[in-house]
């Protein structure tokens, strides 16, 4: 008896193209940073949380390396998963990364009581400036994932070609048949 596999077949190329984008649009949030900063008037850095976790020397290359890495492997889920998201197509790179946003935020407390640089780093616990700072940066982050993506992996896919209609022979120049057969009216 044949085994039945429900896991869906994963597109390689698809999937590089979505980390890829992942990649550039969590770049653009690392960049913008500090202007959502004086926007908000919040401290709050997602590169520096990351790269403070790991280091207590220089934490921004290694933060933002971290960043565009985790940008990559968003990208590369979303590209897998997006044609089944049941919106409009605009609107699913922006709701991925919401969806991400509001259900890891709680993991804030967390940070604010293990983190190793917690002492440097703005408390997330109740920090609203916070809150509305990182829904910025994944409604941003969403829209450049979402719209990069559409273009770089519909566009990969090749376009079926039409059938030609019936009056058209294969050669281009129509069907013989077509234009020798006139139809009279009385």
């Amino acid at each position: 008896m044949k085994a039945v596999s429900h896991s869906p077949e994963i597109d390689l190329a698809k999937t590089l193209r979505g980390a890829a984008c992942g990649a550039v649009a969590a770049g653009l949030w690392g960049v913008q940073q500090p202007l959502d900063k004086r926007v908000f008037a919040s401290r709050y850095d997602d590169v520096e949380l990351l790269g403070r976790a790991v280091t207590s020397g220089p934490w921004y290359p290694v933060g933002l390396a971290m960043h565009v890495g985790n940008g990559a492997a968003f990208g590369a889920v979303y590209a897998n998963l997006r044609s089944s998201l049941p919106l409009p197509a605009a609107l699913r790179g922006p709701a991925a990364a919401l969806f991400e946003h509001v259900a890891l935020w709680p993991l804030g407390r967390l940070s604010d009581r293990v983190h190793p640089a917690r002492d440097q780093l703005p408390r997330l616990t109740g920090n609203r400036a916070a809150f509305l700072q990182s829904t910025w940066r994944h409604l941003l982050f969403g829209l450049v994932l979402g719209e990069l993506e559409r273009r770089l992996n519909d566009g990969a896919e090749p376009e079926p070609e039409p059938a030609l209609p019936a009056d058209y022979s294969s050669n281009g120049h129509g069907s013989f048949e077509y234009a020798v057969h006139v139809q009279q009216t009385d």
